[in-house]
């Protein structure tokens, strides 16, 4: 690929995710791109840039193989403890039981964390059961959100996890992996989001807490912010978003109220909208 190859793929990738990719990411670029001209039958460059263009299914593929999916259950813990120590107790105390509470994971990868999040609430919140706890997993890349639903996990994904709690939440290993059982593979959604696309984050429907962890991270300031702006349209006012613990929401947004809780740093949109 010459230069300009790699920066109108760089350009269209970052069009359709806001990821930013670029020549010091040119072997990672090549290898991705050499995979899908050999399944697409394309000899050059330019002809697979061609086909890419003219079916947008080609576009998911491409889309696919450069997302990264580094992840594992109970992932920055802490953010699960404050989840059920702080968090939901702040949401409920003005419900009544029986009422609907929205958490949205995006992007959620192979599934461990939106499964991560509902083994932990039933095995920390004890409240779990007198709500409608509602866990929604979104990523942009579809191929992942296929494994997630099948719920299969190999010992690095399950390394943190207390052995007891594989013991009562997964089926006994068969291939080097054990399987979550159905019960928890129903209890999670799964759905394809873009977080740079206001209707597709629109999609979703509002929600209570969001965790949108390691990912803005990839994108430049003005993606991060259109991402960032769809997220706070996407909760409910006086929501929670939680980020990965190198990002930091205020270096994006004045939008949100920043609360220091006893586990974790957490961001809120507050009860009144402003701009920012």
């Amino acid at each position: 690929m010459t230069a300009d190859d790699i920066r109108r793929l760089c350009a269209l990738l970052y069009r359709h995710t806001g990821m930013i990719f670029g020549e010091s990411k040119r072997y990672y670029i090549e290898r991705r791109v050499a995979d899908r001209m050999a399944a697409t039958g394309a000899q050059t460059f330019p002809a697979y840039l061609a086909h890419v263009e003219a079916d947008g299914g080609e576009v998911e593929h491409l889309i696919n193989i450069f997302t990264v999916n580094e992840t594992y259950f109970y992932r920055e813990e802490h953010q699960l403890s404050c989840l059920s120590r702080s968090i939901l107790p702040a949401i409920v105390q003005n419900r009544k039981p029986g009422d609907l509470v929205r958490i949205w994971s995006v992007p959620c990868s192979t599934g461990e964390e939106p499964y991560s999040i509902a083994v932990w609430l039933l095995e920390n919140w004890p409240l779990v059961d007198a709500y409608h706890i509602e866990i929604i997993g979104s990523d942009i890349d579809t191929r992942v959100l296929l494994e997630a639903q099948d719920g299969n996990y190999g010992e690095r994904a399950l390394a943190r996890l207390p052995q007891e709690v594989i013991e009562r939440y997964f089926e006994p290993l068969r291939d080097g992996k054990r399987r979550l059982i159905q019960d928890l593979r129903e209890s999670v959604k799964f759905t394809a989001a873009n977080l740079i696309n206001p209707a597709s984050v629109a999609a979703q429907g509002k929600f209570d807490v969001i965790f949108c962890r390691n990912v803005l991270i990839y994108f430049d300031d003005a993606s991060r912010l259109m991402a960032v702006n769809n997220l706070y349209d996407a909760l409910h006012p006086e929501g929670y978003i939680c980020l990965g613990h190198t990002e930091s929401m205020t270096r994006i947004s004045k939008r949100f109220d920043l609360r220091r809780f006893e586990d974790a740093i957490i961001y809120q949109r507050p009860g009144k909208d402003r701009d920012g």
